[in-house]
């Protein structure tokens, strides 16, 4: 993967080239690592090549655009083979190697977070690190990294409406309180197995809550994951009757694209027991691939830059009202919405929900609110 082009190697795509192993991962007696160059090792035993192959090729065609693939016919062209019985001593080589390499950025990167640095650099989380922090989470009282966000209804001739509040764990206060000096949204994958974490404390913390402000009419950032953990069921169980039709489980466009078999069944778990459910993570050039209706989902979320409201690029303006009106003028709620710029564009291509600092400040100018992650 490391040989690949940068745009090929994306975070969905590296979570993608992972799982086209599940099942050879499981059937035989195998396991997947992700190297800090971004390759992927494999390794397994007592069964023929041949029938790894099939998962190779198919990772190949994934990547036919590439010059790394097209450069080669072969599947040894995209992969290195290694025979541990006759070839540990190389493979012992290059693992040492990678090693060194990750040892040396890792110092630099450290040399340079311990002077500050030129913009107060921090060091990337490492899966040590995240350990650790997954260890005092499990174990801390996170209720004072509790934030609430609400969303509201704003039409031009009418006073703002809380339609509902989403609530979110701090991940800015995490890391400021935990591990001043990393930075744990550095690495992709770390930091979606640490949102799969706070996940699981988060419901918790809602299965316990008797807090009758937060009881029912709020939003819950999840990973599809948790839909389907026993943390979600516990949760489940301890609602009160009528409650899960007021709560929304937002979802990052992300996670639902990775394994959409996976989403599709905990779309329709959570359907069926009541819930609403939001796509996250939307921008311009997203929302056009997003089909609202076949993915079944009830609301999205647009987020707002700056550049959208441009009024020298007035055909931009024209898509993003098109696209708007074809997801559905009343299931699309702007987010990051920080300034006057974005409510006025927000009304200009007939959007009618909205979150973000500047509405919290034109609502409740006293009161200060944090960010979802």
């Amino acid at each position: 993967m490391s040989r690949l082009r940068s745009e090929n190697r994306r975070d969905h795509h590296l979570r993608i080239a992972a799982s086209t192993f599940e099942n050879q991962v499981r059937s035989f007696e195998g396991q997947m690592f992700r190297l800090a160059n971004q390759d992927l090792f494999f390794i397994y035993r007592d069964v023929d090549p041949s029938e790894i192959d099939e998962a190779v090729m198919r990772l190949r065609y994934l990547f036919t655009d590439d010059p790394l693939v097209q450069d080669s016919d072969e599947v040894d062209g995209f992969c290195t083979w290694y025979d541990l019985e006759r070839q540990y001593n190389d493979l012992r080589a290059v693992a040492q190697a990678l090693y060194e390499d990750v040892q040396k950025r890792q110092k630099r990167l450290a040399q340079i977070a311990g002077t500050g640095g030129a913009h107060g650099a921090k060091t990337p989380i490492n899966a040590h690190r995240l350990g650790e922090l997954i260890d005092i989470i499990a174990k801390a009282d996170l209720s004072n990294l509790l934030r609430r966000q609400a969303v509201f209804a704003i039409l031009s001739t009418q006073a703002p409406q809380p339609l509902f509040r989403e609530l979110f764990i701090s991940i800015g206060d995490l890391q400021k309180l935990v591990l001043p000096n990393y930075d744990i949204l550095a690495n992709r994958w770390l930091f979606q197995y640490l949102t799969e974490t706070l996940d699981k404390r988060m419901l918790a913390m809602l299965g316990k809550n008797d807090d009758p402000a937060i009881s029912n009419s709020f939003s819950v950032n999840l990973n599809v994951s948790t839909i389907l953990s026993k943390e979600f069921m516990a949760f489940d169980s301890s609602l009160k009757a009528g409650a899960r039709g007021t709560i929304v489980i937002e979802l990052q466009m992300l996670d639902v694209y990775a394994d959409i078999a996976a989403f599709t069944f905990a779309r329709d778990f959570a359907r069926e027991r009541g819930y609403r459910l939001c796509l996250d993570g939307l921008n311009e050039l997203t929302l056009p691939v997003v089909d609202r209706e076949q993915l079944g989902i009830d609301l999205v979320k647009l987020q707002w830059k700056s550049n959208m409201g441009d009024d020298r690029l007035p055909e931009k303006k024209a898509k993003i009202r098109d696209m708007v009106e074809r997801t559905g003028k009343t299931k699309v709620i702007m987010c990051h919405v920080d300034n006057e710029d974005a409510l006025r564009f927000g009304h200009s291509i007939g959007i009618a929900m909205y979150q973000g600092r500047f509405i919290d400040q034109l609502v409740a100018p006293r009161t200060a609110t944090g960010r979802p992650r």
